[in-house]
């Protein structure tokens, strides 16, 4: 199969308003970061997060070049917007990375002391030109590790697959020149990386943004869920604001990701996981909720070990856990009712996912679109949800009542505990 890049033109419009754009953000980002800099520079002792290994990274003086790159691709990604849209949410990445940053450095400001060796020529230079406005502070999240994955998706998909690549190489190098040149502690990589994927995430490239339509849920179930799991959030994140060990800073990845899904089941609801019809998901969500999928995964097998991964219902039509990759090819459609779960790649069964939150009240006009989906999906089907007990067998319950093959909910349960499956089905209610 060929693979074929299109090369967007860019409206002269679109690039003056651009234009209007960085003549805002560039002069709010150098007085917001020298600030952090300065109120820093003013305390008396400036914490340092540093592993005792780091002391093996090399100094690279050339690597200043890619370093310093990414101010000019900062100014592209914006003039090379395809769209207003576009362009618009990605001023909201760099206002979202730019601001969480700056609140971390001031209530929570890091410094390195690292003396840098003397480079001369092209490297001395730009490094002369970054020490006339940089000082050895604004440290985690580092920013420039934020703003480096939010170029990097923005352009990539505007490049030939060639051109593509070398973009790939090129971002990899700008990441890693922020320990090569010793602007960076290693702890600050992986907090500016979440900063970073969190800002994807607030605004994604395509469809709705998380935080659209957010209203309180009334469902007394979600919102217990939303507490527990805010809690733990919450918890987690406060253990990373006492601890002793530089390694406790890597628990605000889950805690992120437990913050997330309390605000989904509070409201946001499946929009939250950005899952696409087709099973996949973004890339910013792929990775926040990363360790909570993980988790789900465990959580699946222990509960479902000891059960078959799918039982038939009726002659074509299968009703079971989420799939494995090798599990998906006895089946012609696979209907997902998952929010959290993703789809195995390079699966040959059409998918159709049709999102729900485990536990809570479903949306009944999903319920109504996966049943019908139900009607049209080729032949054998497989219904499944995480474990396979509620939302894949009342999507199969109502299926049953609708289709004719059953008279009433009851029967369909009775048809479906028949099987031996341990479901729950909701109240019989719109």
């Amino acid at each position: 199969m060929q693979l074929q890049s299109q090369v967007h033109k860019t409206d002269p419009a679109l690039i003056r308003r651009g234009i209007y754009l960085l003549l805002l953000l560039a002069p709010l980002f150098y007085a917001t970061y020298g600030l952090a800099n300065w109120l820093a520079s003013q305390r008396v002792a400036v914490p340092e997060i540093v592993f005792d290994w780091e002391k093996q990274i090399p100094f690279w003086g050339w690597t200043i070049i890619p370093y310093w790159s990414l101010n000019l691709f900062y100014a592209v990604a914006v003039l090379a917007a395809t769209g207003k849209q576009a362009q618009d949410r990605l001023v909201g990445r760099y206002l979202t990375a730019q601001c969480i940053a700056f609140v971390c450095f001031i209530a929570f400001p890091l410094t390195i002391t690292w003396q840098k060796p003397v480079t001369t020529g092209l490297s001395g230079w730009l490094f002369a030109m970054l020490g006339n406005f940089d000082q050895p502070y604004n440290q985690a999240p580092s920013l420039h590790i934020a703003l480096t994955i939010i170029i990097w998706d923005h352009l990539r998909g505007r490049m030939p697959v060639f051109w593509r690549m070398i973009w790939h190489g090129w971002c990899l190098l700008i990441a890693l020149s922020v320990l090569t040149t010793w602007q960076h502690h290693f702890i600050d990589v992986p907090a500016g990386a979440l900063l970073g994927l969190f800002a994807l995430w607030l605004f994604p490239r395509e469809g709705v943004v998380p935080w659209q339509d957010y209203r309180i849920t009334r469902d007394r179930k979600a919102l217990q869920l939303a507490a527990i799991y805010g809690g733990a959030g919450l918890l987690l994140f406060a253990l990373t604001l006492n601890g002793q060990h530089p390694t406790i800073l890597l628990l605000l990845w889950p805690a992120l990701a437990l913050l997330l899904l309390g605000l989904a089941y509070s409201g946001g609801g499946t929009k939250f996981f950005q899952k696409r019809r087709d099973g996949s998901v973004s890339l910013a969500s792929f990775w926040l909720f990363l360790p909570l999928r993980v988790f789900f995964r465990l959580n699946r097998i222990v509960w479902t070990w000891r059960e078959p991964p799918a039982v038939r219902i009726t002659e074509d039509l299968y009703l079971g856990r989420f799939p494995k990759h090798s599990e998906t090819q006895n089946y012609a459609c696979i209907i997902d009712m998952t929010a959290e779960c993703i789809a195995p790649c390079n699966s040959r069964a059409h998918w159709q996912a049709f999102p729900l939150m485990d536990l809570a009240k479903p949306d009944f006009a999903t319920l109504h679109a996966a049943t019908n989906a139900i009607h049209d999906a080729p032949r054998p089907t497989l219904i499944c949800c995480a474990l396979g007990y509620q939302r894949s067998a009342n999507l199969i319950a109502r299926w049953l009542v609708e289709s004719g093959q059953v008279t009433d909910r009851q029967k369909a349960e009775e048809l479906i505990r028949q099987t031996g499956r341990p479901v729950r089905l909701y109240a019989d209610h719109q």
